[in-house]
């Protein structure tokens, strides 16, 4: 079980805690670290496969064309190995990923699968680009400022969903606190906006997202610290593509170590995340 607190930098397992919000995105590479750039001469071409239901990672846009960050990022790993000629993007729905990677139909999946044990036994997976918090929110009564003291707010009863990966988290985490568990996260998020609850426990891109939106209506905001636990929330996102292509895994990561390193990864994030989810 880690909990693993952003800041400004990461620094290994070490929970630093930001006085501040932080927009920037966490590096997932050690700065210092070197992954060379295989040949790839003898690839005929990249295909990545992703789908176009999952804003803001994949989307069709108002010109009907295929859009998001793992749109973007497929190009932009592909600019870096030099083989834009060769890269292709492909829509399909999230049920034919797999089927369409083993049978052939495509080099590697970019589409916000899961890490789990069984799919590491049959595809091979890159380093991991992006972690999904999850975030405190509290509510912000008008004429106020937002309480950003976290024992404060853990004095009081805090809202979960029942049966999720966050209330599990929360409750193994914050074991003093008292989780009020609601049926969904309409619900949930209702209950915060009334001031049924004085804060939530949720992931932070959903509540990033609802907290700016018109149905919030100004309401809360996201409270300064972001918490990832590989235990509770996997690994992060990641590529993956199959286990008999060792070269091609480690192009993929050779070009996410060089779009992190020169901050190219923390644009393309900041793009479809403009207030940061961290």
């Amino acid at each position: 079980m880690i909990l693993i607190i952003f800041a400004a930098v990461w620094i290994g397992n070490i929970a630093v805690h930001a006085a501040e919000p932080v927009r920037e995105l966490p590096l997932s590479f050690d700065a210092r670290e070197r992954i060379a750039k295989p040949d790839l001469s003898g690839l005929a071409r990249l295909r990545f496969l992703t789908t176009v239901d999952f804003p803001p990672f994949n989307f069709i846009d108002q010109s009907q064309k295929l859009s998001g960050f793992h749109v973007d990022l497929a190009r932009e790993i592909c600019r870096v190995l030099e083989i834009e000629a060769k890269c292709q993007i492909q829509a399909v729905t999230f049920e034919e990923l797999q089927p369409a990677l083993e049978e052939g139909q495509g080099e590697a999946v970019l589409a916000g699968v899961d890490m789990t044990d069984a799919l590491r036994q049959r595809f091979a997976f890159t380093r991991p680009f992006l972690r999904l918090p999850a975030r405190f929110a509290a509510r912000t009564p008008p004429g106020t400022v937002a309480k950003t003291d976290l024992p404060a707010l853990l004095a009081k009863r805090v809202g979960v969903v029942a049966g999720t990966t966050h209330e599990a988290m929360f409750k193994a985490f914050f074991p003093a606190a008292t989780a009020q568990a609601f049926p969904d996260r309409a619900a949930m998020l209702q209950a915060l906006k009334t001031g049924a609850v004085e804060a939530v426990f949720s992931d932070g891109m959903q509540l990033s997202f609802w907290a700016a939106s018109p149905d919030a209506a100004a309401c809360c905001r996201l409270v300064d610290g972001a918490y990832v636990s590989e235990h509770f929330l996997g690994e992060g996102l990641a590529i993956m593509n199959r286990k008999g292509d060792p070269a091609l895994t480690q192009a993929l990561d050779h070009a996410l170590l060089e779009l992190s390193r020169s901050g190219r990864l923390n644009e393309i994030y900041l793009r479809y995340f403009p207030t940061g989810i961290y």
